[in-house]
């Protein structure tokens, strides 16, 4: 079988952690700042894990085991 290749746009959009999790950009994180607080705001830098039903199919793409 033949190596696979690495979904290029996904390995720039995913991060993997020492610990092996995949990490993910917040949402809501582009325009519309006005009317968000500072908290929420700082919330949104913070990038989230990925969920569990998404791990098969980004591991897949960024050809991991």
């Amino acid at each position: 079988m033949p190596k696979l290749k690495t979904h290029k746009t996904a390995a720039k959009r995913f991060k993997i952690t020492g610990s092996g999790k995949i990490m993910r950009r917040s949402s809501g994180n582009n325009h519309m700042f006005f009317h968000k607080s500072g908290s929420q705001k700082r919330r949104l830098d913070q990038a989230q894990p990925l969920s569990k039903t998404e791990l098969p199919r980004i591991k897949r793409l960024l050809a991991l085991k």
